[in-house]
């Protein structure tokens, strides 16, 4: 179902999740907090997340399960939400012709280059999701960056071409809307969790990993995720191992 999403758009703001963190009282369900420049955007692990002025699309997604067509979800269950939205943003980058991959938990690769970072902030109350926060921040038309930044890449740089950033993003969120969707269908969490695994990076391949609880380097061939959002990886002894958020970092 196509459904109205209040698109607030800034020249300059601190980051768009902290403003959505601030309105969230008073802006409606599936309102859209979109920025040219973050000052202080901020990304997974603590990040911060470093863009170009008016070269990219930054922007966060406020969720209210329960409404607008998407069901209540369990506190247990809110990994789907970090599902969706990456979901949503492999199928807006195969819109523009490139075939991109989750690294979990939601990182959005193209090849061996990172091409856009998502960072979920959820809220949990008695038991359920009470809203989401789904920052997005999407390498548009950047063409050079930072040397400390690891192996990124833009649209652009692979298809030679502009983009409009209003455009992108209400294209962004009309593939939002289909993915959401699958969540009100009877199996529909199944079949999103057998697209994220089926879209994510370097499954079913051997390569190298760190373990950062035991500063352990091993090579392993990821196998999917637990039923909580962990990553499981079987490692060359054949035991399997599942990792939460920190507890692995990928050797590229």
């Amino acid at each position: 179902m196509k459904r109205e999403h209040d698109i607030i758009w800034h020249q300059t703001i601190d980051s768009t999740n902290s403003e959505a963190a601030r309105r969230m009282s008073e802006i409606d369900n599936l309102s859209v907090i979109a920025a040219e420049f973050q000052t202080a955007g901020r990304g997974q692990r603590g990040n911060r997340w470093n863009s170009k002025a008016a070269e990219n699309l930054t922007f966060s997604i406020i969720v209210r399960p329960g409404k607008d067509g998407i069901p209540a979800i369990p506190a247990a269950g809110q990994f789907v939400i970090s599902e969706i939205t990456a979901l949503t943003t492999v199928r807006y980058l195969d819109s523009k012709g490139i075939a991109a991959s989750i690294k979990w938990p939601n990182d959005i690769y193209f090849n061996d280059s990172k091409i856009c970072g998502i960072l979920i902030e959820n809220c949990v109350r008695e038991g359920q999701l009470l809203w989401s926060i789904c920052g997005v921040g999407i390498n548009l038309n950047q063409e050079t960056f930072p040397s400390d930044i690891p192996n990124p890449v833009s649209v652009k740089l692979i298809t030679g071409k502009e983009c409009i950033l209003s455009d992108e993003l209400l294209l962004w969120t009309e593939c939002f809307d289909h993915v959401a969707d699958l969540l009100s269908m009877p199996d529909g969490k199944e079949k999103i969790e057998r697209m994220y695994l089926d879209k994510m990076y370097r499954k079913g391949i051997r390569a190298a990993y760190l373990d950062t609880l035991s500063g352990e380097t091993f090579y392993g061939c990821i196998q999917g995720i637990s039923e909580t959002g962990c990553l499981r990886v079987m490692k060359e002894d054949g035991s399997l191992k599942d990792f939460a958020f920190k507890e692995i970092q990928y050797i590229i």
